[in-house]
């Protein structure tokens, strides 16, 4: 098996995945940003989920638009703001605090990234994560509602 392999079966608590196989897997950190969270708490009340599988593991970092472009993008890290406090998140990057930055720099400052991982994020730029030995891929703001409830989501191998 491929690296990526032995990460998905272990997290889908398989001893082998292969190609086109369709698993269900825990996951280790799920990411959302101020574009990509927004319509996934919307899903996530939608839903009628009380609160998130994990406080530790559902990181939020409000980078896109830092400083604030408009009265709509400030009312995006308002909304992201109030859904991390309210769920007492230890992962949440606030604009303009010290430790705030790109998120895809600020989880491995931060530790958050070991090899092994297995992680979603709502950004195309999730995978690059890859080069620190974890599994990581970019999903949609539906997938990030469903796993910031679940801590699990699905995958094709």
């Amino acid at each position: 098996m491929t690296m990526t392999q032995k990460i998905l079966a272990a997290h889908a608590g398989v001893e082998r995945v292969q190609a086109g196989q369709l698993i269900e897997a825990r996951l280790d950190l799920v990411l959302g940003n101020d574009i990509t969270t927004p319509p996934a708490l919307n899903v996530f009340d939608q839903i009628g989920i009380a609160d998130v599988f994990d406080r530790e593991k559902v990181v939020l970092v409000p980078d896109h638009f830092t400083p604030n472009k408009d009265i709509k993008s400030a009312e995006s890290c308002a909304k992201i703001r109030r859904f991390a406090r309210a769920h007492d998140l230890t992962h949440y990057y606030e604009q303009g605090e010290p430790g705030m930055g790109v998120e895809h720099v600020i989880l491995p400052e931060n530790g958050l990234v070991a090899p092994g991982d297995a992680i979603i994020g709502a950004d195309s730029h999730t995978c690059t994560y890859g080069a620190l030995g974890a599994f990581a891929t970019g999903v949609g703001s539906t997938d990030l509602a469903c796993a910031m409830a679940t801590g699990q989501t699905w995958f094709r191998v």
